[in-house]
């Protein structure tokens, strides 16, 4: 299957160990001198319309890619999973 970057853009990438949605390959890392790629790298959710910085980005290792299917990219990786925050938000922004 060939497949460019255009294309994997539109495929979800999901934790085969924990099950959670990671989101959509937002960049590539890859080797010059091979032309190979290294990592895929999803942009962190922006916090208050970007305003107050994003969450930490998620990259992710090409040897961690399992399958890469029609809609969605199977990845086993050890991240900690992303908490919502909303209710605490307003907490932790008025102390």
């Amino acid at each position: 299957m060939i497949c460019r970057f255009d294309d994997m853009q539109c495929k979800e990438i999901i934790n085969v160990k924990t099950g959670c949605k990671l989101g959509y390959p937002d960049d590539i890392e890859f080797d010059t001198c091979t032309a190979k790629i290294c990592k895929l790298i999803v942009y962190g959710k922006a916090k208050l319309f970007g305003l107050l910085g994003r969450e930490e980005d998620f990259v992710i290792p090409w040897c961690d890619i399992e399958i890469i299917g029609q809609d969605t990219i199977l990845v086993t990786c050890d991240f900690p999973s992303r908490t919502k925050n909303g209710k605490n938000f307003l907490k932790n922004l008025l102390k």
